[in-house]
């Protein structure tokens, strides 16, 4: 039997999707419930779905749990209440991987790639956490899981701290300003025929030439089952491809796909996230390579022509 937190938000409800087609026994677990977001939720039976502060109660009852995957947390790169990410993302992670401990079950947790902040010490998973800077309070909540993880003289028997980059994919419908930029460019391009783009502030970087490791959430999910399968060296690993590419990249990917002409327009970036912009961000994947696990095997154009033309076009489909 599998717990899944933040099972019915965003990465979260594509693993258990995954593992309930398998024909797995799923416990969810979530603050919100599974009426409010019905598209991530079709025909999924669940052996329980719980409140995310029933589970204390829950795991004192229930033998019989194999891996605990921990997708559950505040993910807003903007939040400002430092208090609440560390109750719910940092706290609330070391309770689980100590209840995991004590028991004896393999665990998997979301990090963030929002722990290298401005990538001033690149992007590497094999670096001492202690030298990275958050450009943010989320960033700073996940990293503090690593410094502290990696401190444990106990852990359980396998675990594995996971740096998303810049994830993307179906299931992310309802996460507001908080959605990835294919979802953005999707409905964009739909209403106005056009694609506005941040424009660069560092004479480095051409407008649109900043960069981002974009990750299709099919990869992540696939790669949980490898985990669970060959089971290799526990530690935190990077979540992507290894291959940054341009928000230009990116817009021109999303109208290929969606068969109409370019047309990219570059505004002003908001004040507030000047201070806290990453320019460009690329997983170094050697760590993971040599434990001989599986590429990438979406590209961003393979990406987003998927997402677009087997689940945002078909409007009912997202999931």
């Amino acid at each position: 039997m599998i717990l899944i937190t933040g099972a019915n938000g965003f990465i979260g409800s594509q693993i258990s999707s995954f593992f309930l087609n398998k024909g797995s026994q799923v416990v969810g677990v979530d603050p919100v419930p599974l009426a409010e977001r019905p598209l991530l939720q079709v025909a999924r039976p669940y052996k329980a779905f719980i409140h995310r502060d029933e589970i204390w109660d829950f795991l004192q009852k229930t033998s019989g749990i194999s891996w605990v995957i921990h997708m559950g947390a505040n993910s807003s790169t903007t939040e400002t209440n430092r208090q609440q990410l560390q109750e719910v993302n940092t706290i609330y992670t070391e309770k689980l991987f100590n209840w995991c401990t004590q028991n004896q079950v393999p665990m998997i947790f979301a990090s963030s790639a929002a722990t290298y902040g401005a990538g001033e010490q690149g992007y590497d998973d094999q670096m001492d956490p202690n030298l990275l800077k958050p450009l943010n309070l989320y960033g700073e909540s996940k990293l503090l899981v690593d410094q502290w993880v990696l401190q444990q003289k106990q852990t359980p028997p396998h675990w594995y701290s996971l740096r998303f980059f810049n994830v993307y994919g179906p299931g992310e419908y309802y996460k507001a300003n908080m959605v990835s930029v294919p979802f953005k460019a999707f409905h964009e391009i739909k209403n106005t025929g056009s694609l506005k783009l941040f424009k660069s502030y560092r004479s480095d970087y051409k407008h649109g030439e900043q960069k981002r490791d974009f990750i299709y959430v099919k990869d992540l999910v696939a790669w949980m089952g490898e985990l669970m399968q060959k089971k290799p060296q526990s530690g935190i690993y990077n979540m992507g491809t290894g291959h940054a590419r341009s928000w230009v990249d990116l817009g021109r990917a999303a109208f290929a796909a969606l068969g109409l002409t370019e047309s990219i327009e570059f505004i002003d970036m908001p004040e507030n996230l000047k201070t806290q912009y990453q320019y460009f961000t690329e997983a170094k994947m050697e760590k993971w390579q040599a434990q001989k696990l599986t590429a990438s095997q979406w590209s961003l154009e393979k990406g987003v022509a998927d997402y677009y033309h087997n689940h945002l076009l078909k409007e009912t489909s997202w999931s």
